[in-house]
């Protein structure tokens, strides 16, 4: 247990420095560069200064520092507005870390689309929970997800058929909504006992989408973007007497990541994946187990 929590700890430590090192570092590269500029300009027009530096081209270098100066951020938001991290492609099982890092901030936005959303809810819900006790610094939470509709005929999820061919099979599919009815119902239950503390505005949302369920995207406060595709052939119950299912394996499923710092731009896949989200969020229906919801 000792080991366990020693090696949490220096995590903790290095993620503390890097976090002071990417603070600095554009500082501290300004200062040198300012600081070359101006012992440059001060060598060409002072003879002790620059008889003392043993120098003959101090303007030129002087210019060059100058011209370094300037461009600097412009170089640093080239590249970083749109950059892939360090683990381009990441396991399902890593959202953790991601809602992690979304709840740092003041405002947190999440936005899901896949299959019923289990492996981001686990992750969602604990960190909900704990804003109950310790806000932080978050003060608005904004959960939307969506999920198919479960209500109308599906190739998948299915019942797998004699020939393997897709069975549309209701009572499978509603044992699949009523698995995302809960999923809303405990995170919007956790959004109301947050907002009648007043600490922290929640809101949580669902919206269903037409179609089978292909696409796996997480939108983290809109600066990185994940997504993966479902393997819509995995099948559940190849053992024993009960039937198989197209049942797609949102756990197993591999995600790439984009992430977008720096200078907002519409070109970037961040926000080509945010704007695909919101146009089927605008389109998207609310689910009939919904209060107020049109039937």
């Amino acid at each position: 247990m000792s080991g366990g929590g020693s090696g949490t700890s220096e995590r903790g430590v290095l993620r503390a420095l890097r976090r002071y090192q990417a603070r600095l570092e554009p500082v501290v590269t300004r200062v040198l560069l300012l600081g070359i500029f101006v012992t440059g300009l001060v060598a060409q027009f002072v003879k002790p200064v620059g008889d003392a530096l043993e120098g003959k081209a101090f303007l030129g270098g002087a210019l060059l520092s100058l011209v370094g100066y300037v461009l600097y951020d412009a170089v640093k938001e080239l590249t970083a507005s749109v950059r892939l991290p360090a683990r381009p492609l990441v396991s399902s099982s890593d959202l953790g870390g991601f809602v992690s890092e979304a709840f740092r901030r003041r405002k947190v936005e999440i936005s899901f689309l896949g299959y019923t959303g289990e492996t981001l809810y686990n992750e969602v819900y604990h960190r909900l929970e704990k804003l109950l006790d310790d806000p932080g610094p978050t003060k608005r939470v904004s959960i939307r997800v969506m999920v198919p509709d479960f209500g109308r005929p599906m190739t998948v999820p299915s019942r797998v058929g004699v020939n393997r061919e897709p069975v549309d099979d209701p009572e499978f599919r509603r044992r699949i909504e009523l698995k995302c009815q809960e999923y809303d119902r405990i995170l919007s239950g956790l959004s109301v006992r947050l907002n009648d503390l007043g600490r922290v505005s929640v809101e949580c949302e669902y919206r269903l989408y037409p179609g089978i369920p292909r696409d796996k995207i997480c939108i983290f406060n809109r600066r990185q973007a994940l997504h993966g595709l479902y393997d819509v052939a995995a099948r559940s119950g190849l053992y024993g007497p009960d039937p198989e299912f197209y049942d797609p394996k949102g756990y197993n499923t591999e995600l790439h990541v984009w992430a977008a710092e720096g200078v907002a731009t519409g070109d970037s896949p961040v926000s080509m994946w945010a704007k695909h989200f919101d146009a089927l969020w605008s389109l998207g229906a609310e689910p009939s187990w919904r209060p107020g919801a049109a039937t």
